[in-house]
């Protein structure tokens, strides 16, 4: 048995070409299909690694008499919103008016001219937890579009016209109140932030949790410059309970999407790209400000995981790893006490104290791997120093870790998308930046290179890199891949990448510029089968794009002398600070960029082969912006410096260039006083 989907290239599509429903992917032939048969479209979205998807997929989807409902009254199409994005945005925004919330698997009803007229995430085969059975939804709503048509249309139409108002998200009294960041708005942004944080276990509200990484960055920036020891303890609390926590692979590295409790202990166990990029990018920022804290080793353990499972041989990054195996949540992942038994022998004993691993389990009577005692404290309760007691743990973890690539291993999403390599990219240069470990910057170069060669040299951009087929990209692929340049830039010293992001944010400019807004569309303006132009401005599981290209327009303001950039990005400040001010948690990216808008670049120029390079790269400040002073360089910010000495910086701040400094030591000691 097989249907329309047998031919697809993504993983997620792949799962359900052998469904007896007869799922169409998105395209012509299915939107055509519901418009001569005037049917009802059933829009289901998922992603490979999506556990509720797959459990929806067993109960319903492979079920006969389930399918032959869906077959004979909707046209069916299935969707990875890895592939198509823009189409998840719009139809998720549409659920979370709908119902309150969203989530996947998203299971969206249309009618032929593609308006949303009901939707979902999961539905039960029989009627549970006060929701209706998938069967009911399915008659009830096929009656309702033929005996009341004029109703759904309406209300499908009232939908999507609340769906593009939402484009404009300030009103004009609020924006002319809210036109800067004062010193005063970043204090209480910080009260805020504190207030929605868990102060016993980390992280931010309750289950389930996911990890809050913009935040929680901008709060360690907050915490540096202001030494603000309160929002220093809540970050180091978080990241540390997360690393800790079983939410966090602890013998094979790699953080999973989210927590279903509140202790970080019990995950949805798929292990996704972006989350692994954030954390990576919080990691380094943690370690530039404060290396005592000892995060070089989780940095090591979340490269090595990425090596070993989501790289392919062009240095290229996977989209996911599945949360099943075998058809089980995290089997690939738990152990019973008897198996560390068997494999550890005379190190089982204290091994299973230090990961909290017991007789009857901690999880459907398997054990998840998470600590509760400090290392150190733990260390020194079996009378060792800390560095003998990591070797032992290591050791035994090397064993358990080879004992687990025995097993059946969970799925591999292997699209390799454009947006989410960028990410991973960006985290690279920034680990780098921080520890100045060659593997970082070498990994970062490899992956940018291939990136482009997919492109053609950027000539030929798209979503999902490993797919001859597709043609759509999307703007946060532009964003990202426009940021990671710069950083790759500043990691680097290679210009080349600078003229890069430059290209990159002019096809933005161009292609992506929503009419009547500050704002950039999700989508191309070339895109041929768009289904709506929609700007994204909130920050959620990855950034914003536009609050991403804000920093890009920015920085590119500066390298290229040309303030017209600068005056794009502060364009988009009115409509974004009044949110902001009021939802930090929800614009937390967009806070790290208006504070650098506030704060201003620090513009550091060297000599290639200063002295003080090294000092400079691992200066954790993350609104400077370094530039390299090459001869016959291209851009016009290190033409003006082209005969700067090796033992010579300049500093610029806020339009002024000040008098060339001679050591490193001086310049910090009028510009890095705290």
């Amino acid at each position: 048995m097989s249907n329309a989907l047998l031919n697809e290239k993504s993983p997620y599509l792949l799962q359900h070409a052998h469904n007896p429903v007869n799922w169409f992917p998105w395209g012509e032939e299915a939107l055509q299909k519901a418009k001569l048969e005037d049917k009802p479209i059933l829009l289901s979205i998922g992603y490979s690694a999506c556990h509720w998807c797959h459990v929806m997929e067993r109960e319903s989807f492979e079920d006969e008499s389930t399918a032959a409902i869906m077959n004979d009254r909707y046209v069916n199409i299935k969707v990875d919103r890895e592939e198509r994005p823009d189409l998840d945005h719009i139809y998720m925004e549409a659920v979370q008016i709908l119902t309150g919330s969203g989530g996947w698997p998203l299971n969206v009803f249309l009618t032929p001219d593609l308006k949303p007229f009901y939707g979902g995430t999961y539905f039960p085969p029989i009627p549970a937890h006060n929701r209706p059975s998938w069967k009911n939804v399915l008659l009830h709503l096929a009656q309702a579009f033929s005996e009341k048509r004029e109703e759904v249309e309406d209300q499908a139409t009232r939908l999507l016209s609340h769906i593009e108002k939402g484009q404009h998200i300030t009103k004009e009294a609020d924006a002319a109140q809210n036109m800067h960041l004062n010193e005063d708005d970043l204090h209480s942004i910080a009260q805020k932030l504190l207030q929605n944080s868990d102060r016993m276990r980390g992280g931010f509200g309750r289950a389930p949790k996911f990890l809050g990484t913009f935040s929680l960055r901008w709060m360690w920036w907050y915490a540096q410059t202001y030494a603000h020891q309160e929002s220093q303890e809540q970050v180091v609390l978080s990241v540390d309970q997360m690393l800790m926590g079983g939410i966090y692979d602890q013998i094979g590295g790699g953080i999973c999407r989210y927590s279903t409790d509140e202790h970080w202990l019990v995950p949805h166990f798929e292990k996704m790209l972006y989350d692994n990029a954030l954390l990576l990018r919080l990691l380094a920022d943690m370690h530039a400000a404060q290396k005592d804290l000892g995060y070089q080793k989780d940095m090591d353990s979340i490269f090595l995981f990425l090596q070993r499972e989501m790289t392919n041989p062009e240095g290229l990054f996977y989209s996911a790893l599945d949360a099943d195996s075998e058809g089980v949540e995290g089997k690939y992942y738990i152990w019973s006490a008897s198996e560390i038994d068997a494999l550890l022998g005379e190190n089982a004993s204290w091994y299973k104290r230090y990961y909290n691993v017991s007789e009857e389990g901690n999880w459907e009577d398997q054990n998840i791997l998470h600590r509760t005692e400090n290392k150190d404290a733990f260390a020194a309760s079996m009378q060792l120093d800390s560095d003998a007691f990591s070797k032992k743990v290591d050791e035994c973890n090397s064993i358990l870790l080879q004992a687990r690539e025995k097993r059946i291993r969970p799925g591999l999403d292997n699209k390799i998308q454009l947006s989410w390599n960028a990410l991973m990219n960006s985290a690279l240069s920034a680990a780098y930046l921080a520890t100045l470990e060659e593997k970082y910057l070498l990994a970062a170069i490899k992956n940018m290179e291939a990136m482009k060669a997919h492109c053609e040299g950027w000539n030929k951009l798209k979503h999902i890199l490993n797919n001859e087929a597709q043609e759509n990209y999307f703007l946060e692929d532009l964003a990202f891949l426009g940021d990671a340049l710069l950083l790759l830039y500043q990691a680097s010293g290679n210009s080349n990448y600078a003229q890069d992001a430059l290209k990159i944010a002019e096809i933005i400019r161009d292609e992506f510029a929503l009419k009547n807004s500050v704002f950039y569309s999700f989508t191309s303006n070339q895109q041929k089968d768009k289904l709506l132009a929609k700007a994204e401005y909130y920050d959620g599981a990855t950034a914003s794009a536009n609050s991403v290209i804000n920093g890009l327009f920015i920085q590119l303001g500066s390298i290229f002398n040309d303030s017209n950039w600068i005056a794009l990005a502060e364009k988009m400040n009115p409509a974004i600070l009044a949110g902001l001010k009021q939802y930090p948690s929800s614009f937390s990216n967009w806070a790290m960029l208006f504070t650098m808008q506030m704060i201003g670049l620090r513009e550091i120029s060297i000599h290639p082969d200063s002295p003080y390079k090294t000092q400079i790269l691992q200066k954790y400040d993350p609104f400077k912006l370094i530039v390299f002073a090459e001869k016959n360089s291209q851009l016009p910010i290190a033409k003006s410096i082209e005969n700067l000495r090796p033992t010579q910086i300049q500093f610029c701040y806020k339009q002024s260039c000040y008098p060339l400094y001679q050591t490193w030591e001086e310049l910090c000691a009028e510009h890095y006083k705290q």
